[in-house]
């Protein structure tokens, strides 16, 4: 019977994941693109095993192949929200989103001596709650499209795609109970979740004041750095952490990956407002300016706001104060029409916030490579994690 062939599935994938993890040392990636090439498919079978419902729930499911899919709507949203079926919960077989996070976590672990795959449920566990936030920050921001796809609330409706972001967060917690029956310490277990529960606590508020700066004309850089430090930073911080304390079961030994990973958020959210306003729609999934729809507090709109730094040949002077102000003007409107948000970017650029935006993301790339120069690994490792940092800060979508 099908339900049968579905149990047997699941627990021959959890008797494989369980093999893998006890199983010879994995042979070690040697460059970022090569951990990407070998890291996201076993990221996404772990988030597929991780995912999928107790045997005891089988009945909402149907197997293809190895693959597991819902055929209720509660598991369905979140296995649409990853990009695994559309909208009448058919198999896609995509990935849902660049999986960095848990990229990162891995690649920790294997800087401490470890083999990758020892990280992997704790990789899955991290993008979890970076997907819960996002089902959140949708409904939060009112988006229609979330990596080139119709978002979950707009689907189902706000109420239930708040229960899916939740039940996201809860699954991830779940996540990380398994890591006893893996062979890590109980200790290090506890420490897991309680730097993940810390990181979505930092996360939460970071959110809280990215959307409080919404109608707010007074944000300082000192504001926006608190903001990212909690919403990109906390979680890159714990991604980079987990993956140094399982690897080293040293809670001391991992927290200079933890340094790593804020300040490669701080790099990553620069990038990512940067992609807010001039990002292509083809590539980004989200529309053009679309930070500026919402009234982002981002970091060339705090940049406009407060001309930080202002270009040369403005020379700080009536033109740039000018600039500044029709700015300003335009962002205070109670509606921002098409044709505002268009003069908005053309002013970012005639300001210089283009320039800007590079010369903080390349500070913030420095600052990483400072850190990887007091890490004791291999050259190797340390080269993987400086592409890393490169990639962040390059990145066009």
């Amino acid at each position: 019977m099908w339900w049968l062939s579905w149990e047997l599935g699941v627990r021959s994938l959890k008797s494989l994941h369980h093999f893998q993890l006890q199983g010879k040392h994995m042979k070690k990636v040697t460059t970022f693109k090569q951990a990407l090439n070998v890291f996201v498919p076993k990221i996404q079978a772990e988030l597929r095993r991780v995912v999928a419902p107790p045997v005891e729930q089988a009945g909402c499911m149907f197997m293809e192949g190895q693959d597991v899919y819902p055929t209720d709507e509660f598991y369905g949203m979140l296995h649409y929200h990853l990009g695994w079926v559309d909208e009448k919960l058919q198999p896609l077989h995509k990935t849902g989103g660049k999986l960095l996070r848990p990229v990162f976590t891995m690649l920790t672990c294997q800087a401490c001596g470890a083999s990758h795959e020892k990280a992997l449920t704790a990789a899955a566990a991290v993008e979890l709650v970076h997907n819960f936030t996002l089902i959140h920050d949708d409904i939060q921001d009112n988006s229609d499209t979330r990596r080139g796809r119709t978002t979950v609330w707009k689907i189902w409706g706000q109420p239930q795609a708040i229960n899916a972001g939740d039940t996201m967060f809860i699954i991830a917690r779940n996540a990380l109970l398994d890591l006893p029956k893996q062979g890590v310490p109980f200790q290090t277990t506890l420490e897991a979740i309680n730097t993940l529960d810390h990181a979505s606590l930092a996360l939460c508020k970071g959110q809280y004041l990215d959307m409080s700066f919404e109608k707010r004309l007074d944000i300082n850089l000192s504001d926006y750095l608190d903001m990212i430090k909690g919403k990109t930073g906390a979680l890159l911080g714990c991604a980079g952490y987990l993956g140094g304390l399982i690897a080293t079961d040293s809670p001391q030994k991992a927290t200079i990956f933890k340094c790593l990973g804020e300040t490669l958020g701080s790099a990553f959210q620069i990038q990512d407002d940067w992609l807010g306003i001039w990002g292509r729609e083809s590539v980004t999934g989200k529309p053009a300016a679309d930070d500026l729809r919402n009234r982002k507090k981002s970091l060339p709109v705090v940049f406009a706001l407060n001309q930080i730094q202002p270009p040369t040949h403005l020379m700080q002077g009536e033109g740039s104060q000018t600039l500044s102000n029709q700015f300003r003007e335009i962002y205070a409107a109670d509606m921002l029409t098409e044709t505002d948000i268009a003069t908005a970017v053309t002013l970012l650029e005639e300001m210089g916030a283009k320039t800007y935006m590079e010369a903080q993301a390349k500070h913030y790339a420095e600052k990483a490579y400072q850190i990887l120069q007091n890490i004791e690994a291999s050259s190797e490792d340390i080269a993987i994690l400086q592409e890393m940092t490169q990639f962040f800060v390059k990145r066009m979508y």
